[in-house]
């Protein structure tokens, strides 16, 4: 997969531009504001994503690699194609995506063009826990260097919240980290949930506090 390319804008016009790079010119498409950085004879550096469309490959770029991952995370949602998720970065910068999620502002992403207020609820719905702010990011990564997972609190609360005692709820986290040793290192905290609640059972007695 071709992640970056670094080399000279020959060609700039309204939704992609051209690198040349070892003689080679690479066609991408960005969103305006990558492309309202970049001028013609500048050397730059631009973070990319090779995506297959009706079998032919198509190159889309970025200013920064923050950027792609929101435009990868977006595509992951139902219904939301690289048109749109290109859309979003054209209208919010990536710090933006992140806050809205994490504040579950729905009708932020309707201003954004082709999307309604139902895919706007599927993006909040599908991207929690999934983009958080850079600075539970890096919360959450010291969390995970100590040891603990970023979300044992959250989920712990969770299930006391839904009636799950202290014991039951200590006891199903741990059942859980067992079962996927993947998930000590998530900062999804919905995953963590659902599969917490996996490893509790249905047939498990609930208490209330």
């Amino acid at each position: 997969m071709i992640s970056s390319l670094t080399g000279e804008i020959q060609h700039i016009t309204v939704d992609n531009a051209v690198i040349a790079v070892g003689g080679v010119g690479y066609l991408f498409s960005a969103s305006p504001n990558t492309l309202s950085m970049l001028r013609t004879g500048q050397e730059v550096t631009v973070q990319t994503q090779l995506l297959i469309r009706d079998d032919n490959p198509v190159l889309y770029g970025f200013s920064t690699a923050d950027e792609r991952e929101i435009f990868e995370v977006m595509m992951s949602v139902s219904g939301i194609g690289p048109r749109i998720a290109l859309a979003v970065l054209s209208v919010f910068d990536p710090d933006e995506v992140r806050q809205y999620i994490d504040q579950q502002d729905d009708k932020a992403f309707t201003k954004v063009p082709g999307i309604g207020p139902k895919s706007a609820r599927r993006i909040i719905l599908e991207l929690s826990g999934k983009l958080v702010p850079r600075e539970e990011a890096e919360t959450g990564a010291k969390s995970s260097r100590s040891g603990e997972p970023v979300w044992k609190e959250q989920v712990h609360q969770a299930l006391i919240g839904l009636g799950w005692n202290e014991k039951d709820a200590t006891k199903g986290i741990e059942q859980a980290l067992e079962a996927d040793s993947e998930l000590a290192s998530s900062v999804d905290i919905s995953a963590a949930l659902r599969a917490t609640l996996r490893n509790l059972g249905e047939g498990q007695t609930r208490q209330r506090l």
